[in-house]
């Protein structure tokens, strides 16, 4: 079967090298793809994704079974919602059922009718009714902005004065929306699960590092780093995220009309209480992909297909669980503000030579020979290791041996993990 991969990020480039494993896969297709992925499939750079109409056409010429999208924003544009209504395969949550990544609000309000823990919180169309729940509430708080925001939009104030500079700045935007909740203490974990409308199986556990800095400090990111497994997801509590997180949001969900069909990603905070639901993402996640798709023992493409079909009872995603995984995002500096792009970037293939490291690619583009920075977060250099601190310490080899002064990484990537290793698992 022919396979059209809708993406150009790291997350993509994980998928690709995923999906071109499985025998079902005849040609696959990236739109529009980077320079890392051609290593597994055609790039489309000129299939302009916003134009479904184009899709449409693409799927039809090329005798398209399957279309994956990778991306949250074609997602909450309704990508799927046009391919199906062609009668074409697409994985992925419809527009309306997109919105538990798309409006944050929309999704806490849906925990709060179906009693799905999460944090304390109210939503905010303007200024002055925010400013005064803020001085209500008082510090540290979270202030989000309702809407996609690419893993930035979230701004955790440690004092009231962060808070309302938050706010000011979020309401600076025309027709803004935010969501202002409780902070919630504890260690953060991402838990995956693969969802067909009615049912849900689980697929695989990670950890990730938003903070820009080392030691957690700094503004968040979309992500400079992950790891896989998550290993303070233990089975008792995964089964719990399983009945009161996953479970009874695919039931609203259905029961509101708008069944959830593809990966849902669940944000979580293990409190004191017991899991708390952060937020959604309604895809895979990036760097998350990066640290899940090489430990994958399973063929990818039927998972997405039982998905696309309605029933995956009975279905298993099994992933090495003798081996961790871990991935460094080289970013361009500045990130994540303002970034030069440009740079030459050298050493990739040399780096990627270990039969356990793969570096992904993400804001990248070529020219000519030459390898250029052509974003915030650029590469994602992921290794394999038989235990966490092995996986960190040949990632950690294979980004000094990339040549690029213009980027930086953290260095400090999955030490909570290792901390839990060298305690002996506690």
């Amino acid at each position: 079967m022919n396979i059209l991969l809708i993406g150009s990020g790291g997350r993509e480039h994980a998928l690709a090298y995923a999906i071109a494993k499985s025998p079902l896969c005849g040609r696959l297709f990236i739109a529009p793809g980077n320079p890392g992925t051609t290593a597994y499939g055609e790039n489309r750079p000129d299939l302009t994704v916003a134009d479904h109409a184009a899709v449409r056409a693409f799927c039809a010429a090329e005798g398209i079974g399957l279309v994956v999208v990778g991306p949250e924003a074609p997602l909450v544009a309704g990508l799927v919602d046009d391919l199906q209504a062609a009668g074409i395969r697409a994985f992925g949550p419809t527009k309306a059922a997109a919105q538990l990544e798309g409006s944050k609000g929309f999704t806490k309000d849906l925990c709060a009718e179906y009693g799905i823990p999460t944090a304390a919180f109210a939503r905010f169309r303007a200024l002055e009714p925010a400013l005064a729940y803020l001085a209500a509430r008082g510090a540290p708080i979270v202030v989000k902005a309702d809407g996609l925001a690419a893993g930035k939009g979230v701004v955790v104030a440690e004092t009231a004065e962060q808070a309302e500079a938050a706010v000011r700045a979020l309401f600076e935007e025309p027709g803004a929306e935010i969501v202002i909740e409780e902070c919630l203490f504890g260690e953060e974990a991402s838990f995956f699960a693969l969802c067909d409308g009615t049912r849900a199986v689980p697929v695989g556990t990670a950890q990730d590092h938003k903070r820009v800095f080392d030691g957690d400090r700094g503004p968040n990111t979309g992500g400079m780093g992950a790891y896989s497994p998550a290993t303070i997801l233990t089975p008792a509590l995964e089964r719990q995220v399983m009945e009161t997180i996953i479970a009874p949001t695919l039931d609203g969900m259905r029961a509101r009309g708008t069944p959830f069909t593809g990966i849902l990603y669940a944000g979580l905070m293990l409190t004191a209480e017991g899991p708390k639901l952060i937020e959604y993402n309604t895809r895979f996640g990036d760097p998350e992909a990066q640290v899940l798709m090489p430990r994958l023992t399973s063929d990818l493409v039927p998972a997405l297909l039982a998905a696309c079909d309605g029933d995956v009872s009975g279905l298993r995603l099994d992933f090495d669980e003798r081996r961790a995984a871990l991935t460094v995002v080289m970013a361009a500096a500045g990130y994540p503000g303002a970034v030069t792009r440009g740079s030459e970037i050298r050493g990739v293939a040399t780096a990627g030579a270990d039969a356990d490291v793969i570096v992904f690619q993400a804001g990248t583009r070529a020219e000519g020979e030459r390898l250029l920075a052509d974003g915030g977060r650029v590469l994602a250099v992921t290794a394999l290791g038989d235990s966490m601190r092995q996986a960190q310490d040949r990632a950690y080899a294979a980004v000094a041996r990339i040549d690029w002064p213009e980027g930086f990484c953290r260095r400090d990537i999955g030490h909570r993990a290792i901390a839990r290793e060298d305690a002996g698992g506690a």
